[in-house]
C-alpha cells in the first residue's frame, strides 16, 4: 500500500509541475502564444493544476506538497485512509513521501522542459528562465521572505486540516481555489512557492537540464522555499488540530 501511495504522489506532483511550471513558462517566455498574459493566469494556472494533481494522486491522500505531509504528520491525522488499509502519520511514512514528492517535482519540470525546448532556446532574461523553474522574491529579504512563506503555507495547510471536518465535500476543487486565493493574495512577495518539492525539484533540473543561457539557479535563495513552507506547514498542522 506504501509502494502504491509513493508512485501516486510521483505521478500526481509530476503534473503538479508539468502544469504549473508551463503556466509560467506560457506567460513568460519569448514568442509562447500566451506570452505576457499576466499573473492571474499564473494563479488560476496553478490552481488547475492542483486540481489535477490531487485527481491523479488518489492513491495517496493526493499531498503532493512536504509541507501538507508534515502538516498533516503534526496534527496526528493519517496520510491515506482506504478500503485497503490506513498510512498512519510516521517518521518513516512521513519521509516516503517526501522522496515521492521531490521526484515528481524534478520529473514534472522536465517534462515542462521538453514541452518548451524550443522557447528556452530563445534569447531571453536568464532569471526569467529560471523563474519557470523555481521561484524568487519581488524584493529580497530573506527574513521577512521566509515569513511570507510561513503565513500562505499556514493559510494552506491549516485549510487542508480543517477542511475535512466540513459538509462541503469540495475536495480537489477546494483546494484549487484555495491555492488560486493563496497566489493571489499573498503570492506577490515571493511568487508563493508554499510546497518545499516544488521549487527544490524544479530548481534541481534547471541546473541539471542543458538550457540555453540560463545562468544561476540562484541556490543562495533556495532555502527560503524550503525553510518557511516547512515551518508554515508545521504550524498549520499544530493549530489546525487544536482548532478541530
Amino acid at each position: 500500500m506504501l509502494m502504491d501511495a509513493f508512485w501516486s504522489e510521483v505521478l500526481g506532483t509530476a503534473i503538479l509541475l508539468l502544469l504549473g511550471g508551463g503556466v509560467v513558462a506560457t506567460v513568460l517566455l519569448p514568442k509562447s502564444k500566451g506570452f505576457d498574459g499576466g499573473w492571474l493566469l499564473i494563479n488560476f494556472g496553478w490552481g488547475l493544476a492542483v486540481f489535477a494533481g490531487v485527481y491523479v494522486a488518489f492513491k495517496s491522500g493526493a499531498h503532493l506538497n512536504p509541507a501538507v505531509t508534515l502538516g498533516l504528520f503534526a496534527a496526528d491525522k493519517p496520510f491515506f485512509t482506504s478500503d485497503a488499509g490506513v498510512i498512519d502519520p510516521t517518521v518513516g511514512n512521513m519521509f516516503v513521501y517526501f522522496a515521492a514528492e521531490l521526484l515528481g517535482a524534478f520529473l514534472g519540470a522536465v517534462l515542462m522542459f521538453l514541452a518548451f525546448k524550443k522557447h528556452f532556446d530563445e534569447d531571453a532574461d536568464p532569471g526569467a528562465k529560471l523563474g519557470v523553474f523555481s521561484t524568487g522574491p519581488g524584493i529580497r529579504s530573506y527574513g521577512w521572505n521566509v515569513i511570507t512563506e510561513v503565513i500562505a503555507t499556514f493559510v494552506l495547510v491549516f485549510w487542508v486540516v480543517v477542511s475535512s471536518q466540513t459538509p462541503s465535500g469540495l475536495g480537489p476543487l477546494g483546494v484549487a481555489l484555495i491555492v488560486v486565493g493563496i497566489g493571489a493574495s499573498l503570492g506577490g512577495p515571493t511568487g508563493y512557492a508554499i510546497n518545499p518539492a516544488r521549487d527544490l525539484g524544479p530548481r534541481i533540473a534547471h541546473a541539471l537540464l542543458p538550457i540555453k543561457g540560463k545562468g544561476s539557479s540562484d541556490w543562495g535563495y533556495a532555502w527560503v522555499p524550503i525553510v518557511g513552507p516547512l515551518l508554515g506547514g508545521l504550524i498549520g498542522g499544530l493549530v489546525g488540530a487544536a482548532y478541530i
